[in-house]
């Protein structure tokens, strides 16, 4: 997604900006215009190569910082503190300087009369769904019970992608040390027979031969092989960044055959999750499919699922909208059609989620289960295969002179 800076009045009349990501400037201009601010321009910000690969200092915050920060601040509104004082006491306190110099922002925008969702808006680093959970808490003046459902979202999403991160932990080890160890071998100890094999003047196989060539090459080369390996991943890390690039990427996880499939369920209880904490907060649907829209890192499902959103906003059902996009699976729409029939579309949503996110930690363990015996299998037939072609020429030699 592009970023622009955008100038608009709240409805206050104030005159505010603000740096948001969107697909398009049009997509900005409808998003905001449907909040009732008036729009007075947009303009891209032109990030730099550097910010586009990630590297230096970025517009994330660090959620675990910001989630304890949320249980302060939430912990201080019970008390019965004003939001002001809340935030006077908090924004010196933080331990993250980044997180605190956003807080610091949010917490003049307030003294200034600004409204608090408005400030975390215009900070432009927090999450879409926190800032319309506090937009709900306002109008309805229940903030407090709004803080902890978002802190109870935030804690199963981090709980679930923690599960996953360490579930990929142990395979990924096992990939880099499978690799470094054919290095260590093809490019350093094949070299070594190879000396030994040149002062013997004997006839070598034609494997060993092969491995010998190959290895030799691969010592010569090794260190720019590994230039050009960190030069490509940084030319697809930034081929990543753009929108064909994006686009490209979703449809390749989409025909995985086994980790799209994980994929496409992870996202459909991320929007399920999201659209369940927002229902539950009094967000209405369509501003809450507007919301789950822009917490999606897929530009094909963030597609998809603005879609739906037309569908919703023309009067569909919301089961009926998501299975025209053809991408959510048959059970999601149906349990999704049972809660808009019962009346609990909130609660069903919620279930949605839960089932889905255990059904892709079950799946997840069960497919990185193969996969590991897969690369031990590998990494032997690959040891064999060396073996035998280095020792091959031995074992001939052996027998030439035990005829003789």
């Amino acid at each position: 997604m592009a970023e622009f800076l955008l100038k608009y009045a709240d409805s206050r009349g104030q005159l505010k900006e603000q740096v948001a990501e969107a697909g398009s400037e049009s997509e900005l201009r409808e998003r905001f215009s449907q909040q009732g601010y008036l729009i007075y321009s947009i303009r891209p910000t032109g990030r730099s190569l550097v910010a586009r690969l990630g590297v230096g200092g970025g517009k994330r915050i660090n959620l675990e910082k910001f989630l304890i920060f949320n249980q302060q601040f939430l912990t201080l509104v019970r008390a019965g503190l004003p939001i002001l004082k809340a935030l006077d006491l908090l924004a010196d306190r933080l331990t993250d300087p980044k997180l605190g110099k956003h807080i610091q922002r949010v917490r003049n925008e307030v003294k200034k009369g600004s409204l608090l969702s408005d400030a975390f808006a215009t900070a432009g680093v927090f999450p879409p769904i926190y800032v319309t959970s506090i937009m709900a808490g306002e109008k309805s003046g229940a903030l407090a019970e709004v803080l902890e459902r978002y802190l109870s979202y935030q804690r199963l999403n981090m709980a679930v992608k923690k599960k996953l991160l360490l579930a990929l932990i142990y395979p990924a080890v096992l990939v880099v040390m499978v690799l470094a160890l054919i290095v260590f071998m093809v490019a350093y100890v094949v070299p070594q027979f190879a000396v030994l094999y040149s002062g013997l003047n004997a006839q070598l196989p034609a494997i060993t031969v092969f491995l010998i060539s190959f290895g030799t090459a691969a010592r010569e080369y090794v260190v720019a092989g590994f230039l050009g390996l960190i030069i490509s991943i940084l030319g697809i890390r930034l081929w990543a960044q753009s929108e064909s690039g994006k686009e490209a990427l979703d449809r390749w996880k989409l025909r995985t055959p086994v980790a799209g499939v994980i994929w496409v369920k992870y996202q459909v209880a991320q929007v399920s999750r999201v659209l369940s904490t927002l229902l539950v907060g009094g967000i209405p649907l369509v501003q809450s499919l507007e919301t789950a829209c822009t917490s999606l890192d897929s530009r094909l499902l963030r597609r998809s699922l603005e879609t739906a959103r037309q569908l919703v906003k023309e009067g569909q059902p919301l089961s009926q909208s998501l299975a025209k996009t053809k991408l959510f699976p048959p059970l999601s729409i149906d349990m999704i059609e049972v809660g808009e029939s019962t009346g609990a579309l909130p609660t069903m949503l919620s279930s949605v989620a839960e089932f889905y996110e255990d059904d892709v930690t079950t799946q997840m363990t069960a497919a990185l289960s193969l996969i590991e015996p897969a690369i031990m299998i590998f990494m032997g037939v690959f040891v064999a295969f060396v073996l035998m072609a280095l020792y091959l020429p031995i074992f001939s030699l052996s027998d030439s002179l035990g005829g003789m």
